[in-house]
């Protein structure tokens, strides 16, 4: 059979096959990357995230053990339910400065749409020193 009478699939199968199998994977990391962008933004756009990054980056103690300016990190683990007025959170929030990083730990529930913190901690790696926020 010449490749005149071949099928367009049997002449081009070779460079086909790994290119549509590649560009799937594209398309599925892609779709992945999505979903957790959203993922992140919702929790990081969230009124408790905005206020336990807003008072870790003022606290003195902070300041000193990590450097200014003091930056968010790309990852955070934890959930947030909110339910009108009410809701609870528990977060763990990377922080970075020029001296080093640390994680800012968050307990806190939503009673009548105000945020009520159980729990507000910046714990220094490598030191295991451990700030309290709330006194």
């Amino acid at each position: 059979m010449t490749s005149q009478n071949r099928s367009w699939m049997s002449r081009n199968w070779k460079w086909f096959v790994p290119v549509g199998c590649l560009g799937t994977f594209l398309l599925f990391l892609a779709f992945l990357g999505g979903i957790l962008a959203i993922v992140f933004g919702a929790m990081k756009s969230s009124d408790v995230y905005k206020e336990a990054v807003r008072k870790a980056k003022a606290h003195t103690a902070v300041q000193e053990a990590l450097g200014t300016p003091i930056e968010e990190g790309m990852f955070l683990s934890g959930s947030i339910n909110v339910s009108g007025p009410s809701g609870d959170a528990g977060l763990a929030i990377p922080i970075s400065g020029p001296n080093g990083s640390a994680t800012i730990y968050v307990d806190a529930t939503k009673n009548k749409g105000t945020w009520v913190f159980a729990t507000l901690s910046v714990d220094i790696d490598g030191t295991g020193e451990s700030i309290d926020l709330l006194q």
